[in-house]
């Protein structure tokens, strides 16, 4: 990849580079791309400058930060989207440039030049540059008059549904609803029937609207199974544009990537030098400076098309940096203080494979709802080839408020295939209890056939969803993590009051029965797996023997305790010595962390609960805390199974509660009403 270009200098912007190099930055984000950034500025010796909602106020990049300013309340529309509340921190502080990260207002020409205005360095594109591509559908026409392919659809000003409906018509189905500003998934729908359009027209301009200050939207033709690749590019104020090489992004879901690598095992040379040169032919258009991002996505007929410009660093910039040895926020840096690109298109030069995995807050087995929670224990791994990109530590709080990303685990390695054995080990070695995650999810996405392969497409975990959800089947018929996490729990408990573990005989066994959490058992632990009961009886210090009934077949096995150091211990089970980690979380609630596997269990009372009894077959209840967005019904409409019922948001992402079965509908909540988890949002109770 030897492309190199000039360029006419760009004209003259209204942000002007600092002459004098950047001496104390406000960090425009939170989280993991906080830190990063923190981290690049300790190396040059730039001071920062945090900003937090009162929902961050204990946050890790508020920690490291030199320095921190409260900027508003929790929602992100009182805070980290208030243009005015990042310039006060600023100026309180005496900073002289500020950073966006991305998301949030990355992409917002207006923090551009309000940050001109008040003679603060904007660390990123010319606000001129921004304008152009914050909007999708101006970006798709300059593309198309300039050359470079795009997907055939709609990107007009008419916006009325009848306009929208109208160009989707002509298009046909199945088409993809886009939000013309912002990313990351937000405001776009699939829409596969002409039935499901307005529905998704609706939703889409909505999510938009809250996500990007924007409901304007666009329409695409639907590839089938494309991959979705991009080019980073660079360019300065002198003129020089260059390209860093390619990222594969075709792991995603609802359209959020989570698994990045560098380079695409889909591109040969020739296909990889004519993306590049449309990605510089994008660059030149834009008179580009500071960092950028050219997103493509190349069909299995192998014809690209442009699909958009992210004019920020992307979260996926750690395997860039892998492959090139190079630190792009210090590029970043260098370019907005007005230097040149520190390096020629001919000098760079890419070693090995990099592969990045995304951890984010949610449950794979409830449909990858958001999750939220305090963080009881978090653990980092580290060797060689690994870099981990977090924004959270023991302790922190994941809140409902902002997006569930949590980390990046990379690795780096000759090869892609031993890059992805190194990063499914990372993530065996990460350690994260008291909030649900996709760490186990993300492995068996790693590690399935068609992934090692390289057979990748944007439509990867739909086709393989079945599977992928499915944890591994257990070795041999004993399920020593099982059986590991049962001992851990029962042999913690016997010190403390426990209803149904009360006995008078301290060398008897103590039974305790782990059934699915999906058939609500009445007693005992709840865990993710086929029934089970354990019988635990002491034989000596810290020796027992242990008899595991799963379902008509007991395994019995010998157990020794021999070390523990606070939450981890190591255990032999019939001569077979594992280190286990094991917190009790909540009351009678214990996360265990064993062979890169975690599992939940939970103790429930033999008694009925009271809400139980109290709960109509009919009650729908909020799978996740967060505040109504929208209620579709009204208090004694009749609906049928399917309806869409309300909108539940949180985290930055919309569920749709819809009825189970046909009936009529008792509202409990109202538009902008904030829910716990669980809370009953309505009942539908069968007609007659």
């Amino acid at each position: 990849m030897t492309h190199t270009t000039t360029r006419p200098a760009p004209a003259q912007s209204r942000v002007t580079p600092s002459a004098h190099g950047i001496r104390k930055v406000v960090v425009a984000n939170r989280g993991e791309i906080a830190c990063r950034i923190m981290r690049t500025c300790r190396a040059m010796g730039i001071a920062t400058v945090a900003v937090y909602s009162d929902a961050d106020l204990r946050a890790r990049h508020v920690r490291e930060a030199d320095e921190a300013i409260r900027i508003g309340p929790a929602p992100a529309g009182e805070s980290y989207l208030s243009i005015p509340a990042l310039l006060a921190a600023a100026q309180r502080t005496g900073a002289d440039a500020l950073h966006p990260g991305y998301g949030f207002l990355s992409e917002r020409a207006e923090l551009a030049i309000a940050c001109c205005d008040a003679g603060i360095t904007f660390i990123g594109p010319r606000p001129e540059t921004i304008s152009q591509m914050g909007s999708k559908s101006a970006a798709r026409r300059l593309m198309a008059a300039a050359g470079v392919p795009v997907v055939p659809g709609y990107d007009g000003d008419a916006q009325s549904d009848a306009a929208l409906t109208a160009a989707a018509r002509r298009i046909g189905f199945p088409l993809l609803v886009k939000a013309s500003a912002g990313g990351g998934g937000r405001g776009m729908r699939i829409v596969r029937e002409p039935r499901e359009l307005a529905e998704a027209l609706m939703a889409a301009r909505r999510e938009a609207q809250a996500a990007f200050g924007d409901g304007t939207l666009l329409l695409e033709k639907l590839i089938a199974e494309p991959r979705h690749i991009e080019f980073q590019i660079f360019g300065d104020t002198q003129g020089n544009l260059i390209h860093l090489g390619e990222r594969e992004c075709s792991i995603q879901r609802r359209h959020q990537k989570l698994i990045e690598e560098t380079p695409s095992p889909a591109l040969d040379p020739e296909l990889r030098a004519q993306m590049a040169e449309a990605a510089l032919t994008v660059g030149r258009q834009l008179a580009y400076s500071n960092a950028g991002t050219v997103e493509l996505i190349l069909t299995p007929e192998r014809q690209f098309y442009f699909l958009e410009v992210n004019t920020r660093l992307q979260v996926e910039h750690p395997v860039t940096e892998l492959v090139t040895g190079l630190d792009l926020v210090r590029w970043q840096m260098l370019i907005a203080e007005g230097r040149p690109l520190p390096l020629r298109q001919d000098e760079v030069v890419w070693q090995g494979h990099a592969i990045e995995a995304r951890l984010y807050a949610e449950d794979p087995a409830s449909d990858f709802l958001p999750a939220s929670g305090p963080v009881a224990l978090w653990r980092e791994p580290f060797g060689e080839g690994l870099r981990v990109d977090a924004g959270i530590t023991s302790g922190d709080e994941v809140t409902i408020h902002y997006d569930p990303l949590l980390a990046k685990v990379s690795a780096h390695a000759p090869t892609r295939d031993e890059a992805i054995r190194q990063l499914d080990a990372a993530l065996a070695h990460t350690t994260l209890l008291g909030v649900r995650s996709n760490g186990d999810y993300l492995r068996r996405v790693l590690t399935h056939p068609e992934h090692l392969a390289g057979r990748l497409s944007t439509a990867f975990l739909a086709a393989h969803d079945a599977e992928l959800r499915r944890p591994a089947p257990v070795a041999d018929g004993l399920a020593d993590d099982w059986l590991a996490a049962l001992i851990v729990a029962l042999t913690r408990q016997q010190a403390t009051p426990m209803p149904a573990a009360w006995r008078n005989n301290l060398n008897g066994p103590l039974r305790q029965s782990f059934s699915p959490l999906a058939f609500q058992p009445d007693t005992g632990y709840s865990a993710g797996t086929s029934p089970l009961a354990v019988d635990l009886t002491p034989e000596g210090p810290e020796t027992y023997r242990a008899v595991m009934l799963d379902g008509v077949l007991a395994h019995e096995a010998h157990v020794v305790i021999v070390a523990q150091d606070g939450p981890d211990l190591t255990l032999v089970v019939d001569g077979h010595q594992m280190s286990v980690t094991a917190l009790e979380v909540a009351r009678h609630e214990w996360w265990v962390r064993a062979r890169g596997q975690t599992t939940v269990l939970r103790w429930r009372s033999p008694l009925p609960a009271a809400e139980a009894s109290m709960q109509s077959a009919g009650a729908l209840t909020a799978p996740m805390p967060g505040q109504i967005i929208r209620v579709l019904v009204k208090e004694g409409d009749t609906v049928h199974a399917g309806d869409p019922l309300l909108v539940l948001g949180a985290m930055k992402m919309e569920h749709t509660i819809r009825a189970p079965h046909a009936g009529i509908v008792r509202l409990h909540y109202q538009t902008g009403d904030q829910v716990p988890a669980a809370a009953i949002l309505l009942d539908v109770t069968p007609a007659g």
